[in-house]
């Protein structure tokens, strides 16, 4: 989710349709995958840097014995068997030159996953609210984002939607006249020529599946499903599925007064919410889901289904309004399941005071892509609304142009039902979700001071942890590698010698340094922490690496080596605090569930004046102390780069 590139949306013109309404939200001068085909490969990085990359991460979590024992497996592997698999990693990925050596482990590791999706996987980012207040309203809100996710698609699909690029110096490469000229340049070298002025190009290769997409449940592995040819979208209100076409034949889209006719018909349809709401069978395990569905399809509900699966994606519609933060966290992160599918690639939530938000399924897609498509529906339906609150529906008949959709269940169904609701509500039962804002500086500040804003936010969320529970413990961040083709993500290990020593500094040692002293070991921190996200971001981390060694070693059916079952291997993979970031102005603020039992997730936002931070926590542990424990660090932290002295 920790897309830190914040592109540019891109001018443009729009197109019109002969129906008159908007039909794309701008016409880029340069076709959306021009760039596609020149990007660079992700680099399998070398077998000893990885080793050394893996032995630092290690280094602040064990005691000296531990180390020395993880230090030798370590080498042996790099010296042995390691070695094997690499070298044969190296030669299939030669052999794969369309794709990135990352791409098949990855999408098995989410589609064999069998623990429910419902917070293990899907995340949320929610919308800022309609800067004009009287578009807040459910309806208006509705039909607008959903007018403008539509213009999105086809924007997408005609090749008009602006590449994602990463400009560094955007005075030289975000401009017309070098569009003009790269436009022209052969798609083949295409990437070269963005690199040349200090632009990036982003892998857009994600894209195709925010839209008509699904996870399907089967037996030990799931599957991805698209149809890109389904012209309806799926609705659902009060555990009722509603379906309607909002493109016609000739493919344009249906008039934004229509789709605002069939939405208000969906919202005053006063059907009862049905005894067995099928949504919650998304929230299961996915074996008990896959069985279940066979069970569904074999009933009769074939058509049905297929409705959902095909759907251009989710349009949640809840009835009520959303009362703080920590209310819309849950809601966006979880809400009622009855009212969600979370196997449709998106669902676009939206309450009742038009608060809206999305959650995704993470498989098929990273943060990237995602953030992108809330960016421009954001900018689009806020600066250039399909509708008004004053304007009238279409005079259409709704009852004929929407469908509900009605399953036929039988004991075992209900059954099956019954009991995923009872996991559910027992699931969020359990579920903490807890955030604070700080508001004594954010980004300006840090940068004055030279030193990362993300490093220190890290920086603070291990000083907290060691203040709680006077521990180091393995903390993930992800990363971006979308720089490369089909690249995904990369971990960050915030966790260091240096982020150990100085918290152990401002925890247990205050009275023993100096200001200046306690200056200079943040600046430690954050010239480390830089590294380590240049590294990751270039496909230059240890995980990714590692991870796919482990998962040739099994593919071959070898005996999984000795290096990975190193307890100091697995510890490090049970990631305690589970970190990601995003900066955006579409978004308020995104979260995700914990990543293991006894974990926080932990998102977060580094604004120019203030620090938010959203946690989820489970019984085992305490989020609200933990967000204590963070504010004070932070507190503590710009005190010192302030120059100020600091007690314990």
């Amino acid at each position: 989710m920790a897309a830190r590139q914040l592109l540019r949306a891109a001018p443009g013109r729009r197109g019109y349709s002969g129906a008159g309404a908007a039909e794309f939200l701008h016409r880029s001068i340069v076709p959306t995958m021009h760039y596609q085909k020149s990007l660079p490969r992700l680099p399998i990085p070398k077998l000893e840097d990885t080793i050394t990359r893996y032995l630092n991460a290690q280094k602040p979590l064990l005691n000296a014995d531990q180390f020395r024992k993880t230090e030798e497996l370590a080498h042996a592997f790099e010296k042995g068997i390691g070695r094997e698999l690499h070298e044969q990693l190296v030669a299939q990925d030669n052999q794969n030159k369309h794709t990135s050596y990352i791409t098949g482990p990855w999408f098995d590791m989410y589609l064999k996953a069998r623990e429910p999706i419902l917070l293990n996987f899907n995340p949320f980012m929610s919308f800022n609210p309609d800067p004009k207040s009287e578009y807040n309203d459910q309806l208006t809100r509705a039909t607008n984002m959903t007018v403008s996710a539509i213009r999105f698609m086809k924007t997408f699909r005609a090749g008009y939607l602006e590449p994602e690029v990463f400009h560094l110096n955007p005075e030289k490469s975000d401009t017309e006249i070098f569009k003009k000229i790269i436009r022209f340049v052969p798609s083949s070298i295409s990437w070269f020529g963005a690199y040349m002025v200090n632009a990036y190009p982003l892998d857009m290769s994600q894209y195709f599946r925010l839209f008509n997409s699904t996870r399907i449940p089967k037996l030990n592995k799931d599957e991805l499903y698209t149809d890109e040819k389904a012209k309806h979208l799926l609705v659902l209100r009060n555990g009722n599925f509603y379906v309607f076409d909002v493109i016609d034949r000739d493919g344009n889209m249906l008039k934004p007064s229509e789709i605002q006719a069939h939405l208000k018909y969906i919202l005053s349809d006063n059907s009862p919410a049905p005894a067995f709401p099928l949504g919650y069978l998304t929230s299961e395990n996915r074996d008990t889901w896959a069985l279940l569905r066979k069970n569904l399809l074999d009933n009769g509900n074939e058509e049905a289904l297929q409705k959902v699966d095909s759907a251009m994606f989710c349009l949640s519609l809840d009835d009520f309004p959303i009362k703080d933060l920590v209310h819309l966290s849950h809601t966006m992160l979880h809400g009622d399941a009855a009212n969600r599918w979370y196997d449709k690639s998106f669902n676009l939530i939206i309450a009742k005071d038009g608060t809206a938000g999305i959650n995704f399924e993470h498989s098929w897609g990273d943060g990237v892509a995602v953030l992108r498509f809330q960016n421009e529906v954001f900018k689009d339906s806020t600066k250039t609304p399909a509708i008004s609150p004053q304007s009238q529906p279409a005079a259409v008949d709704s009852s004929r142009a929407v469908q509900k959709l009605d399953f036929k269940l039988n004991d075992a169904l209900k059954a099956g039902i019954t009991k995923a609701k009872q996991k559910f509500d027992a699931t969020i039962e359990s579920l903490s979700l807890n955030m604070i804002q700080f508001q004594e500086g954010g980004k300006e500040l840090l940068k004055q001071k030279k030193v990362s804003p993300d490093a220190v936010a890290q920086l603070a969320f291990q000083m907290a942890f060691l203040r709680q529970y006077d521990q180091t413990v393995a903390t993930y961040e992800s990363c971006s590698t979308a720089a490369f083709k089909h690249g995904r993500t990369e971990t960050i290990r915030p966790a260091s010698v240096h982020t150990k020593k100085c918290s152990e500094a401002f925890v247990k040692g205050l009275s023993k340094h100096s200001t200046e002293e306690l200056q200079n070991l943040i600046v430690e921190c954050s010239k480390y922490h830089g590294r380590l996200t240049k590294e990751a971001a270039m496909g230059q981390g240890f995980d990714r690496h590692l991870f796919s060694l482990r998962y040739l070693a099994l593919a071959k059916g070898l005996a999984l080596p000795d290096f990975y079952q190193d307890q100091a291997y697995a510890r490090l993979n049970h990631n305690i605090i589970s970190t990601s970031t995003l900066v955006s102005p579409a978004v308020q603020l995104g979260g995700f569930g914990p990543v293991v039992s006894d974990g926080f997730g932990v998102g977060y936002q580094v604004q120019d004046d203030w620090i938010g931070c959203n946690v989820s926590s489970y019984p085992a542990r305490n989020g609200k102390e933990f967000l204590q424990c963070i504010y004070k660090s932070l507190e503590d932290i710009f005190n010192v780069l302030k120059g100020k002295k600091i007690g314990s």
